[in-house]
């Protein structure tokens, strides 16, 4: 695949005109997709798939289009050299882009997944054992993504990544349910067996009479799926270098007025992980590393091509939203969260996520699956749906008790067009007051 990309990509070169400059981006996945109801498989399934996007340049002029490829060099050169010369001809009538921005450098890059792809009918047939009567319902995603980069002036760049993601939950009755997800480079047949063990234990309380509590301030331990919605909402728009010129981020008063989290917060786009490509669609290559936060403190931006050409900056990502986070973890052992929460809320999942007041970075939502209320360190009875509105500084900030140990990995599940190879790596959070509100 690798060799067809770059083939292609050697013929549309030989047809460019005067000063044209092409740039090429591949993009394609090998993947199965099983579905599960009831613990049952409902539809399984393949998918192969390859694209190639192409970016026209003249001068201060382009034109961008995408064709898919069916694999036949023949039937592909064809179209994709009728594109060619449809962009050719839609340049002209284009204005000049100020902010058009793509390397000169020549980087060439090469990745490939060392681990072996995981075998889907086996994955499969052990998580349905090891769920057994349960109510499973949920979608396991399985394969390689392919990516590409190449452009006329000899720059090539390839990148592979074998990896799986089950996300899925469990229903005791009606919206009593446990959610979670299991996803990595490397199947681990007892990791998911605790998982599954884990789910049967939080069933079997979800059984009991809900307990209803007054809106208030509780003590709070946050799971790793918790924490990624407060993370996700803090992303949009929280990191990019164009929302910090245009003070919409909403971490605003962290860059102009120096409030910090606690010292244990440290957050970072990991491009090194290995799911996401270390090059850009324009031919940038991404450092391993970029510090957004450290011990508290607002650090660097993320910067793409375009925010780069505008504020005279570097290019160090894609997208100005995160696609390989990771907070550092803490120093709780996860055997001693319920002692350590002693009374309080333990919250498994939180959704309908928005801003309540985005400059102090405010947030408010409901709490989601399994929640539960904790009386001297036992898990007592599931929760009433609740809503809290809190600001990040309070709960990564003056609340903080602290970070659990162990970190979960966690890939976004979303397949719609492709395969997504966004993830993001998070401990679970430990706060001494979260504010409910109704």
């Amino acid at each position: 695949m690798q060799d067809y990309f770059y083939s292609l990509g050697d013929a549309l070169f030989s047809k460019l005109k005067g000063d044209e400059r092409l740039l090429l981006g591949f993009s394609g996945e090998d993947s199965d997709f099983v579905r599960l109801n009831h613990n049952k498989i409902r539809q399984p399934g393949c998918v192969a798939q390859r694209r190639l996007s192409l970016d026209l340049i003249e001068g201060k002029r382009h034109a961008e289009a995408s064709v898919d490829l069916a694999g036949d060099s023949e039937r592909d050169l064809q179209q994709l050299a009728e594109t060619l010369k449809i962009l050719r001809h839609q340049r002209a009538l284009l204005p000049e882009d100020p902010y058009l921005n793509f390397s000169t450098d020549i980087h060439h890059s090469e990745y490939h997944h060392d681990n072996e792809v995981v075998n889907s009918h086996d994955a499969v047939e052990q998580l349905v054992q090891a769920a057994g009567n349960m109510d499973l319902v949920g979608i396991f995603a399985n394969g390689i993504q392919y990516s590409g980069f190449s452009n006329s002036m000899g720059q090539r760049n390839w990148h592979s990544s074998a990896n799986f993601n089950f996300d899925w939950s469990c229903y005791h009755a009606k919206d009593k349910a446990v959610k979670s997800n299991y996803a990595g480079f490397v199947w681990q047949q007892d990791k998911l067996a605790a998982k599954i063990d884990n789910i049967q234990q939080q069933l079997a309380i979800l059984s009991r009479p809900s307990k209803t509590i007054v809106p208030g301030c509780y003590r709070a331990y946050l799971a790793p799926s918790a924490v990624n919605e407060i993370i996700n909402l803090m992303s949009w728009g929280g990191f990019g270098l164009k929302s910090h010129r245009t003070k919409s981020t909403p971490l605003i008063q962290m860059v102009e007025q120096g409030r910090t989290l606690d010292a244990s917060i440290s957050l970072r786009e990991n491009h090194a992980r290995g799911l996401a490509p270390i090059f850009t669609s324009e031919g940038f290559i991404k450092p391993e590393q970029v510090q957004l936060i450290k011990s508290g403190r607002y650090q660097d931006c993320l910067v793409n091509s375009r925010s780069a050409m505008e504020y005279s900056s570097v290019t160090n990502v894609e997208s100005e939203y995160p696609g390989s986070l990771e907070l550092a973890a803490g120093n709780l052992p996860d055997e001693n969260i319920l002692n350590e929460l002693d009374t309080g809320l333990y919250i498994n999942n939180l959704w309908y996520l928005n801003f309540s007041d985005r400059n102090v970075c405010q947030l408010t939502g409901m709490t989601r699956f399994a929640c539960f209320w904790v009386e001297n360190g036992e898990i007592q009875a599931p929760l009433e749906v609740m809503r809290f509105d809190d600001s990040v500084y309070d709960i990564l900030g003056t609340n903080l008790i602290g970070l659990t140990e162990e970190r979960e990995l966690m890939l976004d599940a979303s397949s719609y067009g492709q395969r997504s190879n966004r993830s993001i790596e998070l401990p679970g959070v430990l706060v001494k007051a979260l504010r409910l509100t109704l």
